[in-house]
């Protein structure tokens, strides 16, 4: 299953469609517009195994370049546009891309990665790039052949998670071994036996692309013949106009998506049709009861929840019907078998709260980082995002804890150490702790608790002062949203901070201490 056979016996069908202003593309645009591509890879000595980069907003070329890497046997990393040029250049050495696919929207942060990743070129949508990739995007890509190029290969997708030091980590994964680049994949498998996905599906992706579950969800129904609809970004009503337009009978959201739907006066929620809707996945975050027990209440039985990471190295769900009576729960296992296990990687019996692995699951590497790879498994060999939970008698997973402390804030993750290790180098910082805080709109807030060097300096310039200093930086998503001040954060003698007495202080609070 590709888009290049939708192509030939469903062309003129929409396979993106854009919220924003309605711009089509067809099956056949789709399937021209990432021969060229493909096209152009090779013209610029790009083969099988090689890396590009796609940064930019959910833009109508997405899927050209994504698509047209596929075909070509690139290895494609999306990184997020709402990154600062560091931490964009992070990833592009880190991940050896050789191009960096993006759009005039980021000028800023190309013009300053020609200074600090000049060996990377560019190729820019509405805009001229560097090296190799000189020109606007359309202009060259029009440029080049529309037929498949001679070597089609299937390439796969790198996306990066969290290391140790809080640096994002690629999860590489080797091309598929069967190179046949319409040849299915688990989560197609998933999609049609599970989700109800099919060739009439047409599936709602509010959430940036760069993320795995909206580009591989999105990809998934491209390889079935069904249509996406595109928003820009999210926003609630809007949503919910989009499902009644295009009548969306399926959707991927996250637990933020819902409150903020919620929300919505009750006159406004009414007013449009969602009766289309026959699956509305979520994930990314713990969903809470309240608000999954009102979504169900008006969306109907159609809420259908999973349990997996970027990693791939097991996939849990559970139905509305299934949830209803096991609230709380991210399903049984459908791919790997769910072990439970103890400080000593030994199985603890049902409704014991544990470390969760996965037994028989796809083995995954972080890019760089053996160490990190090797914690993730355990004496077993069983392997683990990092989770804490426990496993009812019937094989129902409950998750109690976030892995390290990792703060999920509006469906995004967001890594503590990286922002504790940029404070800490402020000159009037002794010490810093981030952790998450609820936060009813975004689930976590993203906190910061400083020890100043000089107590009598804490207050509200020395606030402003921090939050200048991250930002210079820091992406927006990372920024702390409120900084509290400390006499001394609480540390065994040993220097092991006890960021868990923190944590519970602020949620048992509800909304932080502030000083």
């Amino acid at each position: 299953m590709h888009p290049k056979m939708h192509a030939e016996t469903q062309g003129d069908k929409p396979a993106v469609i854009m919220a924003t202003n309605g711009e089509s593309i067809s099956y056949a645009q789709l399937d021209r517009r990432s021969n060229r591509a493909a096209q152009y890879f090779r013209s610029i000595g790009l083969n099988a195994g090689d890396t590009i980069a796609i940064c930019m907003e959910n833009h109508a070329h997405y899927f050209d370049i994504v698509w047209g890497a596929q075909r070509s046997g690139l290895v494609y990393v999306t990184v997020s546009n709402r990154l600062t040029a560091p931490e964009m250049a992070y990833i592009l050495e880190d991940s050896g891309a050789r191009l960096l696919v993006s759009s005039s929207d980021m000028a800023a942060q190309l013009s300053e990665l020609q200074d600090i990743a000049p060996d990377v070129s560019q190729l820019v949508y509405g805009g001229e790039g560097s090296g190799d990739a000189e020109g606007d995007a359309e202009q060259v890509l029009s440029a080049m052949p529309g037929d498949p190029i001679a070597d089609e290969r299937a390439g796969t997708d790198m996306l990066y998670s969290s290391g140790t030091t809080g640096r994002p980590k690629g999860i590489r994964l080797p091309l598929p071994e069967d190179g046949d680049i319409a040849a299915t994949n688990p989560l197609v498998m998933l999609a049609q036996g599970v989700f109800g996905f099919n060739a009439d599906s047409i599936y709602l992706s509010p959430a940036p692309l760069y993320h795995a579950a909206p580009l591989r969800w999105c990809m998934t129904v491209h390889r079935l013949g069904g249509t996406v609809i595109i928003m820009d970004k999210f926003d609630p009503e809007r949503a919910l106009q989009l499902i009644e337009k295009y009548q969306v009978n399926t959707s991927q959201w996250v637990p933020t998506h819902f409150v903020r739907m919620l929300k919505l006066p009750e006159e406004v929620r009414a007013r449009h049709d969602v009766s289309s809707l026959r699956s509305a996945i979520h994930a990314a975050a713990p969903c809470p009861v309240p608000v999954k027990e009102a979504m169900i209440d008006w969306w109907g039985p159609v809420l259908m929840e999973y349990y997996a990471g970027t990693e791939g190295n097991g996939f849990t769900f559970i139905s509305s019907q299934d949830w209803l009576e096991h609230k709380g729960s991210v399903g049984r296992a459908l791919l790997g078998t769910i072990r439970i296990c103890d400080d000593n990687g030994d199985e603890v019996p049902p409704r014991t709260e544990g470390a969760v692995y996965f037994e028989n699951g796809p083995q995954f590497t972080y890019h760089n980082d053996p160490e990190k790879t090797a914690k993730a498994a355990n004496k077993h060999g069983w392997t683990s995002l990092g989770d804490v939970g426990w496993q009812d008698e019937e094989g129902f997973l409950y998750l109690t804890d976030r892995k390290s402390f990792m703060i999920i804030s509006g469906g995004v993750n967001i890594y503590p150490q990286e922002i504790e290790n940029l404070l800490v180098t402020h000159p009037k910082v002794a010490d810093a702790a981030v952790i998450g805080a609820p936060d009813a709109d975004l689930g976590e807030k993203v906190v910061a608790v400083v020890q100043p060097l000089d107590p009598e300096g804490a207050g509200k310039e020395l606030r402003g002062e921090l939050d200048a200093y991250m930002r210079e930086t820091l992406s927006g998503v990372k920024l702390p949203k409120q900084i509290d001040f400390r006499d001394e954060l609480p540390r065994h003698a040993t220097g092991k901070l006890y960021k868990r007495l923190l944590r519970d202080e602020y949620w048992g609070e509800g909304e932080g201490r502030i000083v």
